[in-house]
């Protein structure tokens, strides 16, 4: 009851701005009349303007009303146009329109429904107290129940009561849905159409692709300058090494074969170091036991390495797709990595499961806490390597802990 009360002040406030509405719409006309002469251009643009702000606040209503946004569809227009350019853009504007055909709408749709919301409560209050004044009126003054009996004795009086009763829980029964029905005219009117709403999802989906493509670019180049650096710092080196050894040796042998042997061991060790880098350059770009045991195994295996005691929990009824595997194993190898560094933790937790289409995994420490996505910072290269995936990364971090970071990329299992 309290809530339908709150609503008669908005349906009263509604059905005046459904009439002042009409004011409005004769503003248009008048000013589009006037375009042949030179004042009818900016006459049209401050019309315009009018029934937008107009339109506007009808649909910060609605949108309370209805519990969601109605978001404004209109086509932008840029503050340093000239008026011949914002009178062209206004008035190809479908929007426009359509709020021109909401003005006349509303002037019947919205009075009917506000008014009816303001009128049957206090129609139900005068027949609910009739009983307590009917017997003043003079004798030949004939009251009339919306034309069904006249109120001429108690019992008369007593059936107007009961029709009160009746129309106040009528009232209780209806108000809701004549705003609703009211809330939803203005929102099919002044809202943006289906192609519009396609369109604006459109628009937003390219520009998450263009950019999670430029973040895989990115990613990629920045791989491959690690992998050469690798080589060209650490094998390729070591292998200019073994063959300056070698050539040293060959040199050697017959003149001193003990410098020569001596050379040929640093020569064998150089070999196995950089066999050993190569080794570990190959598993930075995909790990052996990621290619034989898939992620599961991989993880467990990653578990036992870690420094740190870590629970680990998998449910996975497939394999997700090579791409999205090597991602999300290197972002919780990163993860962990980072919490053996500087979480100062006693207890790792992973979990790792699939739901509704998309890879969740969990990683959480009970350690200091304090951790953050930081431009330039390891869990930001995390949440860009997943961006390209369509994957998100959240990470809550309080000062004392616990930190948990929360992984996600959507994908299809094989099974």
């Amino acid at each position: 009851m309290t809530t339908r009360l709150r609503l008669v002040p908005v349906a009263l406030g509604l059905a005046v701005a459904s009439q002042l509405g009409i004011a409005v719409l004769v503003f248009v006309v008048v000013a589009a009349a006037l375009i042949p002469l030179w004042i009818g251009v900016p006459a049209v643009i401050a019309a315009v303007a009018l029934s937008r702000r107009f339109a506007d606040l009808h649909r910060s209503v609605a949108g309370s009303l209805l519990g969601r946004e109605v978001p404004r569809p209109y086509r932008p227009i840029r503050p340093d146009d000239n008026w011949v350019t914002r009178f062209r853009v206004a008035a190809s504007d479908p929007a426009t329109w359509r709020d021109l055909s909401w003005l006349l709408a509303n002037a019947v749709v919205g009075l009917f429904c506000n008014v009816l919301v303001v009128s049957l409560p206090l129609g139900g209050l005068f027949y609910l107290t009739i009983p307590l004044w009917w017997w003043r009126l003079p004798a030949d003054f004939n009251l009339d129940i919306v034309g069904l009996w006249a109120v001429n004795s108690a019992p008369s009086a007593l059936g107007a009561a009961v029709f009160g009763v009746a129309q106040l829980i009528f009232w209780v029964w209806l108000t809701p849905r004549l705003m609703w029905l009211n809330a939803t005219v203005i929102a099919g009117l002044l809202g943006p159409t289906e192609t519009a709403v396609e369109n604006t999802q459109l628009t937003t989906r390219v520009a998450q692709l263009s950019e999670s493509r430029a973040v895989s670019v990115d990613t990629h180049s920045a791989e491959l300058r690690r992998i050469e650096r690798d080589l060209h710092d650490g094998a390729q080196a070591r292998l200019v090494a073994l063959g300056m050894s070698l050539g040293m040796a060959e040199e050697t042998v017959d003149d001193n074969p003990e410098a020569a042997k001596q050379l040929l061991a640093e020569a064998r060790q150089s070999t196995n170091s950089a066999l050993a880098e190569l080794r570990g350059l190959v598993r930075g770009i995909l790990p052996p036991v990621l290619a034989d045991r898939g992620l599961e195994g991989a993880l467990q295996a990653l578990a036992l390495a870690n420094p740190l005691p870590v629970q680990v929990a998998i449910d996975l009824p497939g394999r997700p797709p090579e791409p999205v595997e090597s991602a999300v194993y290197f972002a919780i190898a990163e993860a962990l990595t980072n919490t053996a560094k500087h979480g100062a933790a006693d207890n790792v937790w992973l979990r790792l499961s699939y739901s509704d289409g998309k890879l969740i995994a969990v990683v959480g420490d009970d350690g200091r806490g304090g951790a953050s996505v930081e431009p330039g910072g390891g869990l930001h290269g995390l949440e860009r390597r997943l961006a390209a995936f369509d994957g998100v990364l959240l990470v809550t971090s309080p000062l004392g802990g616990p930190t948990v970071v929360y992984l996600e990329v959507p994908c299809t299992l094989a099974t």
